[in-house]
C-alpha cells in the first residue's frame, strides 16, 4: 500500500483530501504545518507528500528543498490555492513532482497522485541498484597496497584531477575507475568507457569523438563519439597505451581546450568530461620507444595510482574469494559455498599471472564443478 503524507495548515483541506486518499486505498497521514511535515518525512517513508506552499513556521517550497537535499525518494506535489504560473515555476526549479491549485480537480489530483506514485518506486529501484552495482564495484582487500590504492581513491573522487591508473591485465583498474566515478561528484552523470585496445586504429578517432555523415567509406550517418556521450560525466579510456599518434593528438587537444570536433566536420563542441585513464603499458618507455605522446602522458597523470598484482596482496585472496563465492551464488540464485581452509591456503600459494580476474574464474569454476563445501581436492583438480 502506498504510503501518502498531507502537509497543509488548514485542517478542513486536510480531512477532505484524506477521506479521497484513503477511499483509494492509500495510507494516508497528516501535519499541520510545514515543519511538522518535514519532520514526519525524514523520519518515515512517504511514496508522496501533498504540500501546501503558505503554512506557518516553514512553507511548502522550504520543506520541498528540504527533502531534496535529503535524497529521499518521496515525490513532493504542491497544493496552493494561489495558482500562479509564478509558483508552479520556481515550484518545479525546485523539484516539485507537480503544482496543483486549489480547490484540486479530482480526476487531475489522482493521477497525479498515482503517477508520483509510480516516479518514486523507480526513484527507490534506482537507488537500490546503484548500490547494488557499487558492491560489485567495491575494491575487497585489507593489504597495505589495496589499502593505499583505497586512500588514493578516496582523496581524488571529489576532486576533477585527472587519473591514470596502472597495472597488470586483471588486476582491477576498471574496478578503481568506477569508484573514482561513483564516489565523485559526477556520480549520477554517465560512464563511458572505451577500451582502446580493442577499437582498430583507423576507427578510434570516429569511436572517441564521433564523425559526420559521408566524412568516410561506410559512414552512412552521423554519430555521437565517446566524449560527447560522456558529457557531464567521465570517460574511462582503457588500455590508452594501444592509442594511435593521430589519436592521442586529438585527446590532448579535447583535453587541453575541453572541445572536440568530429571526423569529417570543422564545428568544435564543448564537453564536460573527467577523464580517467588506465594502462598495463609502462608509458614512459612508451615514450622513449616513440609510441606515446610525453605531453599526453604529463596530462593525463595528475594523479598515478598503481594496482598491484595478485601475486603481493596474497592475504587479500580469502576476501575475494569470499566476495565472489557471494557474487557468484547471487547470480545463480543459490547459497553461497564455503571453501576449506586447506584449499583456501593452496589458492593463496598459486601464482595467479591472471590476478583478480583469474582468481573470479577459478572461483566460478569451483562453485560449478564442486559440492557445498569446497575442497583441497577440488581446488588441485578445477584450479
Amino acid at each position: 500500500m502506498a504510503k501518502l503524507i498531507i502537509v497543509d495548515d488548514e485542517q478542513k483541506i486536510r480531512a477532505a483530501l484524506r477521506d479521497i486518499l484513503e477511499y483509494e486505498g492509500y495510507d494516508v497521514d497528516e501535519a499541520k504545518d510545514g515543519e511538522e511535515g518535514l519532520d514526519m518525512i525524514l523520519k518515515a517513508s512517504y511514496d508522496v507528500a501533498l504540500c501546501d506552499i503558505k503554512m506557518p513556521k516553514m512553507n511548502g517550497l522550504e520543506v520541498l528543498a528540504k527533502v531534496s537535499e535529503a535524497e529521499k525518494s518521496t515525490q513532493v506535489v504542491m497544493i496552493s490555492a494561489f495558482g500562479n504560473v509564478e509558483n508552479a515555476v520556481e515550484a518545479t526549479k525546485r523539484g516539485a513532482f507537480d503544482f496543483i491549485t486549489k480547490p484540486p480537480d479530482l480526476n487531475r489530483l489522482l493521477i497525479t497522485v498515482r503517477n508520483a506514485i509510480e516516479r518514486a518506486k523507480l526513484v527507490q529501484e534506482t537507488k537500490t541498484l546503484k548500490k547494488r552495482i557499487y558492491k560489485l564495484n567495491e575494491i575487497v582487500g585489507e593489504s597495505d597496497p589495496i589499502k593505499k590504492v583505497k586512500d588514493t581513491i578516496n582523496r581524488v573522487a571529489a576532486t576533477e584531477a585527472r587519473v591514470l591508473v596502472t597495472g597488470a591485465n586483471g588486476s582491477g583498474k576498471e574496478m578503481v575507475a568506477k569508484q573514482i566515478h561513483e564516489k565523485g561528484s559526477r556520480a549520477n552523470q554517465p560512464l563511458v568507457e572505451v577500451n582502446c585496445a580493442a577499437i582498430p586504429s583507423e576507427l578510434i578517432e570516429s569511436e572517441l569523438f564521433g564523425h559526420e555523415k559521408g566524412s568516410f567509406t561506410g559512414a552512412a550517418a552521423r554519430r555521437v563519439g565517446k566524449f560527447e556521450q560522456a558529457d557531464g560525466g567521465t570517460l574511462f579510456l582503457d588500455e590508452i597505451g594501444d592509442m594511435s599518434l593521430s589519436a592521442q593528438a586529438k585527446v590532448l587537444r579535447a583535453l587541453q581546450e575541453n572541445k572536440i570536433t568530429r571526423v569529417g566536420g570543422d564545428k568544435e563542441i564543448k564537453v564536460n568530461v573527467r577523464v580517467i585513464a588506465a594502462t598495463n603499458k609502462d608509458l614512459r618507455q612508451e615514450i622513449v620507444n616513440g609510441n606515446f605522446r610525453e605531453d599526453l602522458f604529463h596530462r593525463l597523470s595528475v594523479i598515478m595510482i598503481h594496482v598491484p598484482p595478485l601475486a603481493e596482496r596474497r592475504v587479500d585472496i580469502p576476501l575475494l574469494a569470499d566476495k565472489f563465492l557471494h557474487d557468484i551464488a547471487t547470480e545463480y540464485g543459490a547459497p553461497a559455498k564455503d571453501i576449506m581452509p586447506d584449499a583456501m591456503n593452496y589458492l593463496q600459494s598459486l601464482p595467479w599471472t591472471g590476478n583478480v580476474r583469474e582468481l573470479r574464474n577459478v572461483i566460478e569454476r569451483l562453485v560449478i564443478m564442486c559440492g557445498d563445501n569446497i575442497t583441497l581436492d577440488d581446488v588441485k583438480s578445477y584450479a
